[in-house]
């Protein structure tokens, strides 16, 4: 039953990391004509699209990608506590649960996102790929800050170790 759990788990992971990332994706303006983003959009379509029709956006916030987020980390939840077993906790319990996912997830999608870009840049700096493109537009707001408070040091961008740190403590202050 462990495997079959771990299994279930791991699916709602990945499908709550793409649909975070699309979120992600829209908010920091990205290129949806790159074909990582063109991929991102095909796997979430289907949730997105019916929640389209009956959610309209607010302003500039795609409120059927946000509920779509929640949605899933409600449903991981609730299927990994009935499978696992144990009672599944109130409502009440159940939302703060899928929302701490939520945000470990995003923390996560960002840390390993600042590690790849700073890694690419190391090992194929000047270059153009798809996912340098879409890894600077996902990253450089989050870095932009570091990068007025932390000067390069002999050339070297300190800032994505620092958003990297950063990052790690307030997912240790999580748990």
């Amino acid at each position: 039953m462990s495997a079959l759990i771990f299994i279930v788990q791991t699916l709602f992971a990945l499908y709550l990391g793409v649909v975070l990332l699309r979120l992600l994706l829209q908010w920091s303006r990205a290129d949806f004509r790159n074909p990582i983003c063109e991929a991102i959009v095909r796997l979430t379509n289907p949730l997105i699209v019916p929640l389209r029709r009956v959610l309209p956006p607010v302003g500039k916030i795609d409120t059927a990608s946000v509920v779509a987020v929640i949605l899933v980390a409600i449903i991981a939840e609730v299927i990994v506590t009935s499978l696992a077993g144990d009672r599944v906790p109130d409502a009440v319990s159940v939302l703060r649960f899928a929302l701490l996912d939520v945000l470990r997830t995003t923390l996560r999608i960002y840390f390993y996102a600042i590690f790849l870009y700073a890694l690419l840049s190391i090992v194929t700096p000047g270059s153009y790929s798809p996912i340098q493109a879409l890894l600077a537009t996902l990253c450089e707001p989050v870095l932009r800050p570091f990068r007025r408070y932390i000067p390069a040091v002999g050339g070297i961008d300190l800032s994505p170790l620092w958003a990297g740190i950063a990052i790690q403590a307030i997912l240790i202050l999580l748990l």
